[in-house]
């Protein structure tokens, strides 16, 4: 470990070989889809799945349009330069700069089928800037509290936890139906060179082309993270480290309230061609502490940056390890197919067979693109994603594939077949999107693991077929109008609604949702699951 930190401070402060830079582009899917028409070019080289994005010169067009979309240079006044045009502070200098924003997200709904007035309530912050060429910083923070529809808020009872957010501080119902939470995003960002992005803090990553990932997206909370992205030719290799907690299983150790583990992610995605990309992809999550209160620490083996090798290597600790393969292909200029392919159990046996002791395994294929019928701003996505029971789970419930018992890929977690398209075009200031989800899975009975919920231990002698269980059958439409405000921070009015009907042998749970409001920020809330 220290003389991993060596090099890195050696590299960081001895090298100057060509201009860097650190800035990276805070992920959502809203956010992302709008580079497609950049980023999907077949006169672009760009690695396109690996988030977020590093600021580059083939993204830096489009990022200024999307960032000063509907700005009207020729209004002078401050009050209407800082409403619709500007950050709150925003500071320009050769030596650095610096922006900051108060961000809120203030809405009200109703979910016409449990009969509840939802409603959300957040203030939040954020503040970034870079030193030079080669750092950038980013932090924002949020306080929020919020009644949800009810299948939304029937997963956070059930877990304590707001999807993709943090722990709910009402868990116990002191006020019966709200929501409480926050949680902060921090992160540093350093190029010592053009070719390495050294990245330190509290954030997500997401890897793939598609809406969702099989390998790892930004459903979980955000995790402390170590994250090194390096590019060479036409080869990008991202090694990182995390730190993942688990709040429903006892701890062992006195450190903080939830029992922690160990991650370790690595990378590689090679463009074979400004067409044709491939990549690979293995994980390892490794628990602090075992059942018996024997606590490891971090294990020297998973800084290794030789791909796969924390996998091969002999570890100190029992672990969870994944192994997973992307493609892309730009069938048309703008437009790409891609693929994941995961392995979990890892056996020389056949990979696809219905016993637990082969290759559990999930399989994603899309195809996604701008400008469709020739219409600029017009982008889409339409994705199959599959996945059998007991992936992602482990014989112990902490090397799950999990952060707070949330999935680190698929919000169904496993054992599930599941399509998804979305369109979303935009006109000015004006956003439509239009999204569609079908799904078939097998839920748990009261006294099986049929494999879904990917935080409970792998159970043995079982079988693996996908639906499984109690087979139900998930149908979901959202749609969504918004009006841009200031494109700085994504301040915009939106109206949305939804439609959810979960169908199964024990009968049929439907929301209709309609909600409005005032919001802000890039950041990603999922209610498609």
């Amino acid at each position: 470990m220290k003389k991993l930190i060596l090099l890195l401070v050696i590299i960081a402060f001895s090298v100057n070989l060509s201009k860097a830079q650190a800035v990276y582009i805070p992920y959502s899917y809203q956010l992302d889809q709008k580079f497609n028409s950049s980023v999907y070019s077949t006169n672009s080289s760009i690695h396109t799945s690996l988030k977020p994005f590093l600021l580059d010169s083939t993204l830096r067009p489009t990022y200024n349009a999307i960032m000063n979309r509907g700005v009207d240079t020729n209004r002078k006044a401050w009050a209407w330069r800082k409403l619709f045009n500007e950050h709150l502070f925003d500071v320009k200098t050769k030596e650095y700069t610096f922006y900051g924003d108060y961000l809120t997200d203030f809405g009200y709904g109703r979910d016409f089928s449990d009969k509840i007035t939802t409603n959300i309530n957040t203030r939040g912050f954020q503040f970034g800037g870079t030193v030079g060429d080669k750092f950038f910083f980013y932090t924002s923070g949020f306080e929020n509290s919020g009644k949800f529809a009810g299948y939304y808020k029937d997963v956070v009872t059930r877990y304590g936890f707001v999807p993709g957010q943090a722990y709910d501080r009402n868990y116990n119902g002191k006020t019966p139906g709200l929501t409480d939470w926050s949680y902060v995003t921090a992160i540093m960002s350093y190029s010592p060179i053009k070719q390495l992005n050294i990245t330190l803090g509290t954030d997500k990553t997401f890897i793939g082309d598609g809406y969702r990932s099989l390998l790892l997206s930004d459903y979980s909370a955000n995790y402390p993270l170590l994250r090194l992205t390096a590019n060479v030719g036409k080869v990008q290799y991202m090694m990182m480290w995390a730190y993942l907690e688990d709040m429903q299983l006892p701890k062992f150790d006195t450190f903080g309230s939830n029992r922690r583990k160990w991650a370790a992610f690595h990378y590689l995605d090679w463009n074979v061609t400004n067409k044709l990309s491939l990549g690979f992809f293995n994980a390892l999550i490794a628990q602090e502490a075992d059942d018996n209160g024997k606590f490891h620490g971090f294990d020297a083996n998973y800084i290794n940056p030789v791909f796969f090798a924390s996998s091969l290597g002999p570890s100190s600790q029992p672990d969870n390890v994944l192994v997973g393969f992307t493609g892309k292909y730009k069938i048309f200029d703008k437009t790409a197919v891609y693929a994941q392919l995961l392995l979990d159990n890892i056996k020389t046996g056949d990979a696809f067979s219905g016993s637990l002791s082969d290759n559990a395994n999930g399989f994603q294929v899309g195809i996604r693109g701008a400008d469709l019928f020739k219409v600029e701003g017009f982008n889409y996505l339409f994705e199959y994603n599959t996945v059998k029971p007991y992936t992602y789970s482990s014989p112990q419930a902490i090397t799950s594939y999990t952060d707070y018992s949330q999935p680190l890929a698929d919000p169904i977690g496993a054992n599930f077949r599941e399509f998804i398209g979305i369109l979303n075009y935009t006109y000015g200031r004006f956003d439509f999107m239009g999204q569609v989800n079908y799904a078939k899975y097998g839920l748990n009975s009261a006294i099986m693991n049929y494999g879904k919920d990917v935080a409970l231990p792998t159970p043995s002698n079982t079988t693996t077929n996908i639906g499984q269980g109690i087979t139900t059958s998930l149908y979901y439409t959202e749609g969504t109008v918004s009006y841009l405000i200031n494109p700085k921070y994504n301040m915009r009015f939106e109206l949305g609604g939804l439609v959810r009907n979960e169908k199964n042998d024990l009968g049929t749970r439907k929301t209709t949702q309609i909600t409005f409001g005032i919001r802000s920020t890039f950041r990603s809330m999922y209610h498609d699951f």
